[in-house]
């Protein structure tokens, strides 16, 4: 296969997802090479779901402050096919998360009838925003729900932040209220493609958290959460743990024991905070052959990084990474925040994609936003991860002389035939990579700039 176009996009520089021509990185001899790229098609991986980001009371707010035509550019910019992301899956809260104005629940008061059951809340934020990417996306996008805590009443602290855990007297009826949850949503035109119990099962946060041990995560699934939506005549598969990389195999292994959860179970998802530990995603990806395996969070902490590069490397870094353990679905975060990186009702400033002045009414698209375009506007649903063989050599812009991890990549076959082929140079200098015709064994090098990410789109 040859490449038919380069996209790139580099720091010192205005390309972004900029389309070349080949011959515009192509170069001639070349005596030492960075590295050297090799596909085989016969060496296949799992199958692609989708990417996309996370639908949140807040980027409902922040993108409120826009003129309507801009609000509607954001949203495209992620959703549309043509003028965006491509995405295609999203996710959302039940009640309140750390990204919401303030702790909100649809039942705030204790109410075991769950007659008071209310939609206003997401009616103001959440859901317009639901269904303005809804139509962006043409209509088809798989949307996940996850809670970040019952409302307090229903919880031994008798609080929604703070950990604290659901009383097992509440068991079945929390798994009403997600089912009502999910209810109100296919009345509005909204479907549930999948969910999980819990965001970060694990975590005792100042914001909105709920701890639960895998056993009571998977007995909660198999006699209760499971039967209810079985009930209602929904198919939509739970994922387990929703929590970082670190844990999800001692997790998946612990809820699994429990019987009868595997009638409900779709898969597992997870979280970047603790680091890369890449190998429990692929473990994952092993004990769910046929499953989601998705990623469902990762950002930038600590607050906003507005013109910062490293933030869309580090999206890079973790997409490959995935993808080649197995993932099946890549999720972000927050699609858009503040210049402050909220609003968070608990002070757990963050960045994001986009970042927007309110008193101003303006935005910006941050680097993460490109790197994310550089695998979401060409990895189609469908795709079928395909080898990458990728031998690098020493460098002296490498912080250790030798490539390793600052030059990484992935391959994708589309249904339509095509081949997608993305690569990222995180040194400071140019990154001369061979690139092998996987038909004739001819190789041809290209030149990626410095801090820059190239996506090849190669067909025959």
């Amino acid at each position: 296969m040859k490449p038919t176009f380069i996209f790139e996009t580099a720091k010192d520089s205005d390309s972004r997802i900029a389309r070349l021509e080949p011959e515009a990185r192509r170069i001639g001899a070349v005596k030492n090479p960075s590295c050297k790229v090799t596909l085989d098609q016969q060496k296949t991986g799992q199958t692609f779901l989708g990417f996309g980001g996370a639908l949140t009371e807040s980027s409902g707010n922040v993108l409120s402050f826009l003129k309507p035509e801009e609000r509607t550019r954001v949203i495209e910019a992620f959703f549309s096919q043509d003028k965006g992301h491509a995405y295609t899956l999203a996710r959302t809260h039940v009640n309140s998360c750390d990204f919401s104005l303030e702790n909100w629940a649809c039942v705030p008061e204790r109410d075991e009838s769950l007659e008071s059951f209310s939609m206003e809340r997401p009616l103001k934020w959440q859901i317009p925003l639901i269904q303005e990417a809804r139509e962006a996306a043409g209509g088809d996008l798989k949307l996940m729900i996850t809670p970040w805590s019952p409302p307090g009443w229903m919880k031994d602290n008798g609080i929604m932040n703070h950990g604290g855990k659901l009383l097992p007297g509440y068991y079945g009826l929390w798994a009403r209220y997600l089912r009502r949850f999910i209810d109100e949503l296919k009345k509005l035109g909204i479907p549930v493609w999948t969910m999980s119990v819990q965001n970060e099962p694990e975590a005792v946060q100042t914001w909105d958290s709920c701890c639960w041990t895998g056993t009571e995560e998977a007995t909660f699934i198999a006699e209760h959460l499971g039967p209810e939506l079985k009930r209602a005549g929904y198919d939509i598969p739970i994922l387990l743990w929703d929590h970082n990389r670190d844990r999800i195999k001692e997790r998946v292994e612990e809820s699994m024991k429990v019987a009868g959860v595997e009638r409900y179970v779709g898969g597992a998802a997870f979280h970047w905070y603790s680091g890369d530990q890449y190998e429990n995603v692929a473990w994952t990806s092993w004990r769910f052959p046929k499953g989601i395996v998705a990623f469902t969070e990762g950002c930038i902490e600590g607050g906003p990084r507005p013109g910062a590069w490293f933030t869309g490397e580090r999206y890079a870094h973790n997409i490959i990474n995935d993808l080649n353990a197995g993932c099946t679905a890549w999720i972000d975060w927050n699609i858009a925040l503040d210049t402050e990186g909220g609003p968070n009702h608990a002070g757990n400033f963050c960045d994001a994609p986009v970042l927007v002045n309110k008193e101003k009414g303006s935005f910006e698209f941050q680097s993460s936003y490109w790197y994310l375009g550089h695998f979401s506007r060409f990895i189609k649903p469908g795709a079928v991860r395909v080898s990458a063989k990728l031998e690098s050599w020493m460098i002296p812009a490498a912080p250790d002389g030798r490539m390793g991890n600052m030059m990484e990549a992935t391959a994708f076959a589309n249904p339509d035939g095509t081949v997608i082929l993305v690569l990222c140079n995180r040194t400071e200098a140019d990154m001369i990579y061979l690139l092998a015709d996987d038909d004739d064994g001819s190789q041809t090098a290209y030149r990626c700039p410095p801090r820059g990410i190239h996506t090849v789109v190669l067909s025959r």
